[in-house]
Parts: structure tokens; sequence; C-alpha cells
């Protein structure tokens, strides 16, 4: 029994002794004056309106510049894309007429050298 006493003195020491030394540091602390609290508080409200201008200012012009620059290039790009298509799609019909044209050459020359071959066997 005698460690649990000795704890319960140890701790309610150690409590003591920490709110004695709070005390004696917050006595180190140099406090403002109230002249200078409130020039600190307007130096830093000043600060932190000057620093939210700013910001609004430089949202505004990205926001505008998203809508001239990066919207107008999307719509360049879109009608860019639309005349390729379109291109793509004349000459696709042209490709394909093309590809019919030389599928029924090859046709031909294959049954050519059919023929051939059948004419030297023979």
């Amino acid at each position: 029994m005698p460690k649990d006493v000795t704890k319960k003195e140890n701790k309610e020491n150690k409590n003591k002794h920490f709110f004695k030394d709070f005390k004696a540091e917050l006595k180190k602390v140099i406090w403002p004056t109230p002249k200078q609290l409130v020039n600190n508080t307007i130096a830093v409200i000043t600060i932190v309106i000057i620093t939210a201008v700013i910001v609004f200012a430089l949202d505004l012009v990205f926001e505008v510049m998203n809508d001239y620059g990066i919207n107008k290039l999307r719509d360049v790009i879109a009608t860019q894309n639309t005349q390729v298509t379109d291109t793509n799609q004349e000459d696709g019909n042209a490709t394909v007429n093309e590809t019919s044209d030389s599928n029924s050459e090859e046709t031909n020359n294959t049954e050519n050298n059919e023929a051939e071959n059948n004419t030297v066997n023979e």
C-alpha cells in the first residue's frame, strides 16, 4: 500500500509544480499595451482586406481570360473538327469508289492469271 500513496502524492506534486511553473511563465510575458493592441489589430485587418481584394481581382481576371481565351479556343477547335469530319466524309466516299474500282481491277487480274496458268498447264 505505501507505493499507492506515494504515487498519488507524486501526481499531486506534479500538478502543483506544473501550475506554479505555468503562473511563473505568464508573469514573464510582456503583454501589449491597449494602444499597441489596437494598432496591431488594425494592421492585421488591413492586410487581410488587401489580400482579399488582390485574390478577388485575380479571380475576375482569370475568369475573363477563361471566357475569352479558352472558350474561344474550344470553339475554334470544334469548328476545325467539324470541317475535318466533313472533308473526311467526302474523302471517304471518294475512297470507297476508288476501293471498289481497285477491287474490280484486282479481280480481273486474278482471273487473267488463273486463265494463263490453266493454258500453260494444258
